[in-house]
């Protein structure tokens, strides 16, 4: 009986001990909520990325992306819908369109597990178009589009999404029919409200919904929907100071341009003045921006920085311009360099850049420079020609005509007769009716205390003869 009671007792303790240890583990399940708002930039990249870090290091199972977009950079679009693919296959993901998802945004969605939407929302209109907001056309636009829409089908396919259904949102020329219903006629870009995405279709020989999985007022219902409303909740939150960031983000290349043409202007100009100062402060907005948005680290400033105190000590301290110049300059480069190198999520910064990074960074520093070759040829241009540049530099001729000279007259003293002060080997002093000057003996050296006459003028610069070789007609050939 004591060992049957000793046995009982032992299991109650093990289960009383097992039993708080499995409430806790189900109430760590974990929902990180990243918000999709405004236009898709790589400062938003950042905050996808931001938030998927935050998932993976608290091991979320759900990530949900609250998503109101007019679209935004292809480029962007296409590295986020890469990030997506990569992501763990234990962490389920949704999209809660509140109110749209049109353009890129029905690319990024598609590219999710699950997509609700709230009444009245919009989900298409995916076609490429330029900074000008025209729809590309030609074999360009076909070349961007077929690489896009490999990339977007991919994405529907893994999710369990009918890639014909995106791809007649990206492509106008594409006809979309279920079962002998047209969805989408040819020659319109396909756009989905949430009664059409809700809607029941046959596929496959079963019926599902055309793309939506249901209908959510409010982001707290949908988390009800889904048995979500008592796990733990991590939101990311957009700040004020991302929100300006991102729009230095949006301008960086004008930043740095900008930047770079101010030092360049700097250092072809004397002294240190507005052009540098502007340059410098360009140049930090830039890396400021990029920092707040996540684009940029500590390690960037801190090379950043140190190529600053280099450039400042060759400017202030050191004269002409060398190897602190030099350096400076290239540790600049570096850090703006690395500074356009985006991060992966899950990766730390040491970890080697890929070949898509490497090439992604050259190529916006590469824009950054020629824009800067540009302005810099347009200032050489046009710059000379303005009154604020007249206001600079000086503009009249300083000689003897406009009462300017370099050193005092010298022409009195065309055929004056003194002694020489010191040995003149060639050059010393002589004393001319108690004066002394700084001279210089023409031919052999001349003794101290030798006659001399003064035998040509040169401005500050007087040549003599001893007396036994003093020409007949002394001569001034001072230059004007």
């Amino acid at each position: 009986m004591k060992r049957t009671l000793y046995a009982l007792l032992c299991c109650a303790a093990l289960t009383a001990s097992i039993s708080p240890a499995h409430a806790d583990e189900t109430n760590t399940a974990t929902t990180v909520i990243i918000p999709i708002q405004s236009i898709i930039g790589k400062g938003l990249l950042y905050v996808i990325r931001r938030g998927i870090d935050d998932a993976l290091r608290l091991n979320a199972e759900t990530i949900i992306f609250d998503m109101n977009t007019p679209g935004g950079r292809v480029d962007v679009t296409e590295e986020i819908i890469r990030t997506f693919i990569d992501l763990p296959t234990n962490i389920t993901t949704y999209t809660y369109i509140n109110k749209d998802a049109l353009s890129a945004g029905a690319m990024i969605a598609i590219a999710t597990k699950h997509i609700y939407m709230a009444p009245g929302s919009r989900i298409g209109a995916s076609a490429i178009v330029t900074a000008t907001g025209d729809i590309e056309d030609g074999d360009m636009k076909e070349k961007h589009v077929s690489s896009l829409t490999s990339l977007v089908r991919n994405a529907a396919v893994r999710n369990g999404h009918d890639p014909n259904l995106i791809e007649s949102m990206i492509r106008k020329d594409m006809k979309y029919e279920l079962d002998g219903e047209v969805i989408c006629k040819e020659g319109q870009l396909l756009t989905l409200s949430d009664l059409d995405a809700a809607k029941q279709v046959t596929r496959d020989g079963t019926q599902q919904p055309l793309l939506s999985a249901g209908t959510a007022k409010t982001l707290d219902e949908l988390m009800t929907q889904l048995g979500l409303d008592n796990t733990k909740t991590h939101r990311i939150e957009i700040t004020s100071t991302e929100k300006i960031a991102r729009f230095i983000e949006m301008f960086s290349i004008i930043f740095l341009a900008g930047g770079l043409l101010g030092i360049y202007i700097e250092f072809k100009t004397p002294g240190f003045g507005v052009p540098g100062i502007a340059g410098m402060i360009l140049l930090s907005i830039f890396f400021w921006g990029h920092h707040v948005a996540g684009l940029t680290g500590s390690l960037e400033l801190l090379i950043f920085a140190l190529g600053i105190i280099l450039l400042a000590l060759e400017i202030f301290v050191i004269p002409g311009f060398g190897v602190a110049g030099i350096s400076g300059l290239c540790l600049i480069a570096l850090s703006l360099f690395m500074a356009m190198i985006e991060h992966y999520p899950g990766t730390d910064w040491y970890t080697p850049p890929g070949s898509f990074q490497l090439e992604g960074a050259g190529e916006s520093l590469g824009i950054s420079l020629g824009l800067t070759v540009v302005l810099a040829l347009m200032a050489a241009l046009f710059l000379p020609k303005t009154k604020v540049f007249h206001s600079l530099q000086l503009s009249s001729e300083l000689d003897r005509k406009h009462g300017v000279t370099a050193s005092a007259p010298t022409d009195s003293l065309l055929g004056a007769k003194g002694v020489a002060a010191t040995q003149l080997h060639p050059s010393g002093f002589g004393t001319f009716d108690s004066k002394r000057i700084n001279v210089i003996a023409r031919g052999a050296f001349i003794d101290a205390g030798a006659p001399i006459v003064v035998a040509e003028t040169h401005g500050s610069r007087i040549v003599v003869d001893a007396v036994r070789s003093m020409p007949s007609t002394p001569t001034n050939t001072e230059d004007n």
